[in-house]
């Protein structure tokens, strides 16, 4: 029963747990309050993960340390640097897997389909951000100094996860509201089922073919975000669903008091033209297949 040590008790972090907990994996979970899934496999550790003594301390003898961290979107560029460095650090003094879970923001504006295989090209703050923590880790790993893997999601569906579509869109249309939100509805747009990033996760950290690349999360063929609410709204017996797409001008109008929309301005180009992930090579090389659409949305029903 392998030691597994875990950053960050979200949505990923506690799915990764279950994941590992179902295996007969022991896991140590890492966050400043000591918080996670409650279970006897699962030991909770209140500890400041940008220390990387103490993260080496705690992940001494782990098969692998997963970075399931997310600091708050407006702190990526003060709070990911200094924890990337722990995570690095307790990696190479451990001889864990650094298994890292990320998102698509580093490859910048694709046209056509987002492979693992395209060059990082970030245009924006957040994107800059991931794509600098993978090089670095890169590096360390073509060094030889660790072992480190990667996977990435698009925006997530599933319990307790956080985007625009999780926590405007659908409230809205459960709700029987309006959603007014500056997206185009009508483009595609991928979408990845948390659990599904979870189990990519533990499969390339525990498999060496998944070592020193990217993979990405398999993800269910992209549909619009039109089709999405309408699918949900038949879930949950909602009304048809009241769409309507915001404007750039109304989106800087609502960033001077409100954060997230500050924020949300850099990101805005992923939901004004298709943004389409392909995981085909994570299917093909691990045997995983994503978790339906319809599945997605009756899990946060």
């Amino acid at each position: 029963m392998a030691l597994h040590v875990i950053v960050g008790a979200g949505p990923v972090g506690s799915a990764t747990a279950a994941c590992l907990v179902a295996d007969g994996h022991r896991v140590r979970m890492i966050t400043r309050s000591g918080s996670g899934p409650a279970h006897p496999a699962i030991e909770r550790v209140a500890a400041d993960a940008t220390d990387g003594r103490r993260l080496s301390q705690l992940a001494a003898g782990a098969e692998a340390i997963y970075n399931c961290a997310n600091p708050p979107y407006h702190r990526w560029p003060r709070d990911w640097p200094p924890l990337a460095a722990a995570l690095l650090q307790a990696a190479e003094e451990t001889g864990a897997v650094l298994a890292t879970v990320s998102n698509l923001y580093g490859y910048g504006p694709v046209d056509g389909p987002i492979t693992p295989d395209l060059p990082l090209r970030p245009t924006t703050v957040k994107g800059r951000v991931r794509a600098t923590m993978w090089e670095e880790a890169f590096r360390a790993h073509q060094s030889g100094r660790i072992r480190a893997t990667e996977v990435r999601a698009s925006d997530y569906l599933g319990p307790g996860t956080k985007s625009i579509v999780t926590e405007m869109l659908l409230p809205s249309v459960r709700r029987g509201r309006r959603a007014h939100l500056p997206v185009d509805f009508d483009v595609p747009h991928s979408l990845t089922f948390v659990d599904d990033a979870a189990r990519t996760l533990v499969a390339v950290a525990r498999d060496e073919r998944g070592w020193g690349k990217p993979w990405h999360a398999p993800t269910p063929v992209a549909t619009t975000l039109r089709d999405v609410a309408e699918q949900y709204a038949a879930i949950v017996g909602a009304p048809a669903p009241r769409l309507r797409s915001m404007s750039g001008a109304v989106l800087r109008l609502g960033a001077l008091t409100n954060r997230l929309a500050r924020e949300f301005i850099e990101m805005r180009y992923q939901f004004q033209r298709p943004f389409v992930l392909d995981s085909s090579q994570t299917e093909r090389t691990f045997g995983l297949t994503p978790t339906s659409m319809a599945d997605a949305l009756r899990s946060m029903a």
